[in-house]
């Protein structure tokens, strides 16, 4: 099966970019519903409509969600690109749908989508819910959960720029977990399930972005959703859209996602997974916080009057302006920054800094600064 192909053809044109709300995949859904197989669930804590889509006749249940968190619509994307496929009409189609019911949740937190936040519209983070159930997202979330009865769970997220692979200077362009069930991280038949299905997406994934694929911290949270449903017995994958070197809109990432989505439901459905594969798993590199977007070398400041050499960095900010995401670009700190990496690196070899305020790089302030007065920096990148 050729997956470069396979995007290409069932790609979902009409979303692109980070800012994903309602209103773009209302067309998509209104699409779908041939035959009543959109429904709305449950309404967000501002009245917006949750939908569901449930597709396929197989015996394999398969939930996926993806914008628990508001801000994070790369799997979104990459989850309609798929449900394209599944309503391809072909014979890979037709086979899937024949070995699974897929039933997915697009958008679960529409207001923290329209607002572009981490969190719902009460500032609430869903994914630490997962007990509580005090909002009206959480409770759609678990109710679908105990009625449609799942064999696995597709927990979709994105994750910031700051995430590398290890320490190897790769970014974590795609991440994956199999949360623990228990506070001693024990693996048992449904962890292990999780865990062969993530070792074989790893298999192809290093085919496309070697060393670039990472995996989650493992800690268990009873509060977050993952572990809620891993420990109630049900085989759970998280998955993390990271960066891709200039992918800002994650538009590569989004295709990896749907590599990804692709793989798993092939291997579950042919049954093409191996007894077990934790050593597999373990040796996929742990992400770490070890990126800034921007990082500038050996910059020339002149601090109370002495010249000292040193390094800084900037990192974007995601800022929601007139229904568009803005990447502004903020120092964010100064100093040594031994074994962190840059996304866009600049050796100054000296250059004296200076910016309209100071004349040196002051934290939260905007990265517009000039080198030696004749190298000018507007938004974190060279102005040509």
């Amino acid at each position: 099966m050729n997956l470069e192909e396979l995007f290409s053809q069932y790609k979902e044109h009409s979303i692109e970019g980070r800012y994903l709300t309602l209103d773009h995949i209302q067309p998509l859904l209104d699409k779908l519903n041939t035959n009543n197989q959109v429904k709305i669930i449950g309404t967000s804590v501002l009245g917006e409509p949750i939908y569901s889509y449930e597709i396929g006749t197989g015996e394999t249940r398969i939930y996926l969600w993806s914008q628990m968190h508001g801000n994070e619509s790369t799997t979104t994307k990459a989850l309609f690109d798929f449900i394209n496929v599944l309503n391809s009409g072909s014979e890979f189609a037709e086979k899937l749908l024949k070995t699974f019911t897929f039933y997915s949740i697009p958008i679960l937190n529409p207001d923290g989508a329209r607002l572009y936040t981490r969190e719902n519209a009460n500032k609430i983070d869903l994914n630490r819910d997962s007990q509580n159930l005090t909002q009206p997202e959480s409770k759609v979330l678990r109710e679908v959960f105990e009625n449609f009865k799942p064999h696995y769970c597709f927990n979709l997220h994105d994750q910031r720029t700051i995430f590398g692979a290890g320490e190897t200077g790769k970014p974590a362009t795609v991440s994956f977990l199999a949360p623990s069930y228990n506070e001693e991280r024990d693996i048992n038949e449904n962890r292990l399930k999780a865990i062969n299905v993530i070792a074989g997406i790893n298999d192809v994934l290093q085919k496309y972005i070697p060393g670039q694929v990472g995996r989650f911290d493992d800690s268990f949270n009873i509060n977050c959703i993952g572990d809620t449903f891993q420990f109630l017995g049900v085989p759970t994958i998280l998955f993390e859209g990271g960066h891709f070197p200039n992918d800002y809109d994650r538009e590569i990432t989004r295709k990896l996602l749907f590599f990804s989505l692709i793989t798993s439901f092939k291997l579950i459905g042919e049954n093409d997974l191996v007894d077990n594969r934790i050593h597999d798993y373990l040796n996929i590199s742990q992400n770490k916080v070890v990126f800034y977007d921007f990082m500038y070398k050996n910059i020339k400041i002149n601090y109370d009057g002495i010249e000292i050499i040193t390094n800084f960095v900037a990192q974007y900010k995601e800022e929601l302006i007139e229904n568009k995401i803005h990447f502004n670009a903020y120092i964010v700190e100064v100093g040594e920054l031994e074994n962190y990496f840059g996304h866009y690196e600049y050796d100054a070899k000296g250059a004296l800094y200076s910016d309209d305020f100071t004349n040196f790089p002051k934290m939260n302030q905007k990265a517009d600064f000039c080198l030696d007065k004749n190298v000018k920096f507007v938004n974190g990148l060279i102005k040509s």
